[in-house]
């Protein structure tokens, strides 16, 4: 078969099954889960995938999927992910009613696009016919959210790192693999008169961040007489108010954000409050920038603990690096964007977002696409797939035909993209340099 044909038999296969891969994205999203705790919507991965026939391994990094089929050769093994975690948007209308998760992210339609691709690989011979592997992986927690629950898994010893794909690179999960793709659901976009549906990422308005969990511990009293405690709310407005005053010493080529929740203020109104609970990120859009804010951050929290006279524990966490692009991939993921949407249809940039996928980026070739079909704000309560066809059956198109491409006669592509850009990070560097382990 030419790659021509390979592809169009493999969308054909996509679209045959359209119906039960957008069930899938449905199921998903109507049983939305928060990161490491995504056992029923692996469980329905899990089950598609084995009407497939295909092998899977199962519960790694606690409810991770990992499916590889192999080709007639091995010269590139290629990842294609999808996510499968919630975000909290308890105002969503598909929001879970006891946990708040809701799928206004898009990963449910991620998720169900790696098994349309699956569809794709299973439905025909197109694997006897390429040079090397696809591994599916389903990942867990990209969401960077309940620090504190996280770090107390990292103190058990089930997990070592907040998000997903951290964690497959500890676990050796990517030690095998040359080169990874994936896609995320965003808006269709209309822009200087045009009508874009899709583009291969970039790093425009994209930023890293570190992670921050913040205690402040003062001492409990009545409340009629707090002359008698430390109030340890009292100390983390301080420090809050000290951020506020940092705002305008931050360069605005770093594009600092830093945007602190309070996730407890006490525990009784009429008890000084003496236990106090701060998660924040230090976004950026370079790593030195990104740092040195986040010295002046911690700086400040210390600063409404010295005020008040409470102690303060600052717990610094590795949080996800800023995009990174590799260009002779992006090249070949336009060109199959271009295939599938039409080329006035797709922007040759886009934005890269906050993701682990640029940890990934940092070890290996990476590609993050964005595909439309949602309508609302990303992370909103208004969010939502209003066109399943683009958003998980064409994106799997695009990433199959992708993956024809790169592995087609001798993997003549997916050598050449892997053996003309280095990444900047051996797994060994990004472990200890980066996640400090």
């Amino acid at each position: 078969m030419t790659v021509q044909e390979m592809k169009e038999k493999a969308c054909q296969a996509i679209q045959d099954h359209s119906e039960e891969i957008i069930a899938l994205a449905t199921a998903i999203e109507l049983e939305p889960e928060l990161g490491y705790k995504e056992f029923k919507t692996a469980a329905k991965v899990q089950a598609e995938l084995d009407k497939l026939g295909f092998e899977h391994k199962d519960g790694v990094a606690v409810t991770g999927i990992i499916t590889p089929v192999e080709g007639r050769d091995h010269k590139i093994r290629l990842s294609i992910m999808g996510e499968l975690d919630a975000v909290l948007v308890p105002g969503c209308p598909t929001a879970d009613p006891v946990t708040g998760a809701a799928h206004c992210c898009g990963h449910n339609a991620q998720a169900a696009s790696v098994v349309g691709v699956a569809y794709a690989l299973a439905k025909t011979d197109i694997m006897k016919e390429l040079d090397g592997d696809i591994v599916l992986m389903h990942v867990p927690s990209e969401e960077y959210v309940e620090l504190a629950y996280r770090k107390g898994e990292i103190d058990k010893g089930n997990i070592s790192l907040i998000g997903g794909k951290q964690e497959f690179i500890k676990l050796g999960v990517m030690d095998d693999i040359d080169m990874m793709i994936m896609q995320h659901t965003g808006n269709v976009e209309e822009k200087d008169g045009k009508t874009y549906y899709a583009n291969p990422g970039g790093e425009l308005q994209s930023l890293g961040f570190v992670g921050r969990m913040v205690q402040y511990v003062g001492k409990a009293s009545h409340a009629a007489a707090p002359w008698q405690g430390v109030n340890a709310l009292k100390a983390a407005q301080v420090g809050l108010l000290a951020i506020d005053s940092q705002r305008e010493t931050f360069p605005p080529e770093d594009t600092i954000r830093v945007h602190p929740i309070i996730t407890k203020g006490g525990d009784l109104v009429n008890v000084v409050p003496s236990d106090v609970r701060i998660e924040t990120y230090v976004r950026g859009s370079n790593t030195e920038g990104i740092l040195k804010a986040a010295e002046k951050v911690d700086r400040s929290f210390k600063a409404g603990a010295d005020a008040i006279g409470a102690q303060v524990n600052i717990t610094k966490l590795p949080g996800y690096m800023c995009p990174l692009e590799c260009p002779p991939l992006k090249k070949i993921v336009y060109e199959n964007l271009c295939g599938v949407f039409g080329e006035e249809h797709v922007a040759p940039d886009g934005m890269g977002g906050s993701t682990d996928a640029s940890d990934v980026a940092h070890i290996m070739p990476t590609c993050h696409m964005f595909i439309g079909g949602a309508t609302g704000v990303g992370h909103g309560d208004d969010y939502k797939i209003t066109d399943p066809q683009m958003a998980v059956v064409d994106a799997a198109k695009a990433m199959v035909c992708t993956a024809i491409d790169l592995l087609a006669n001798g993997a003549e592509k997916g050598l050449e993209v892997k053996n003309s850009w280095k990444p900047p990070m051996t797994k060994e560097e990004y472990l200890s340099k980066w996640c400090e382990l």
